[in-house]
């Protein structure tokens, strides 16, 4: 990570975006695009990444998964930016959830809003299972890898490290 966002490291948001259902790579590339209007500095990009479905029904294709990294408004807060994302996620065709994890054309997670914390049923942040995820970890690690999310003491670069190689992930 560059000392830039070493600095405004406490001020940046991190997006998790996925997708398994359509045009999955366009869709990625559309909501980025569209996620750059939710901020008035550059957003912070990752590769796109397909990856292995993980607790998804079985038979589900397979996702493409990156991170953006942004700086929100000076009013933004947590629940503020998660309506927007849940919006966004309407406009790409995301339906109301029939089954856990199934397929879908865009899911958008809030990883993280700088050093908050949040434990509310529609939001908890950090996300509980980000530091878990090679998915959410091997884009994250392009774009933030010197990141410690709040009530973790390692690295985003150090969790990687240390996960089990049993989820595939390659680089688009």
């Amino acid at each position: 990570m560059n000392s830039k966002l070493k600095i405004e490291n406490s001020k940046l948001a991190f997006v998790a975006l996925g997708s398994n259902l359509g045009e999955s790579k366009k869709i990625i590339l559309a909501a980025m695009v569209r996620l750059q209007k939710f901020t008035d500095a550059p957003n912070l990009n990752s590769s796109l990444w397909q990856t292995s479905p993980v607790d998804c029904p079985p038979d589900s294709p397979k996702f493409v998964n990156a991170v953006v990294g942004l700086i929100p408004r000076m009013a933004e807060t947590p629940e503020s930016l998660l309506e927007k994302l849940q919006a966004l996620e309407k406009e790409f065709g995301r339906q109301p959830k029939s089954i856990l994890n199934e397929p879908r054309p865009l899911d958008l997670d809030l990883i993280a809003f700088g050093n908050e914390t949040r434990h509310l049923p529609e939001l908890i942040l950090p996300h509980p299972r980000a530091h878990q995820r090679r998915f959410v970890l091997q884009p994250l690690s392009e774009i933030a890898a010197d990141l410690i999310l709040p009530g973790q003491s390692k690295t985003v670069l150090q969790l990687l490290a240390g996960l089990p190689d049993n989820d595939t992930v390659k680089r688009l």
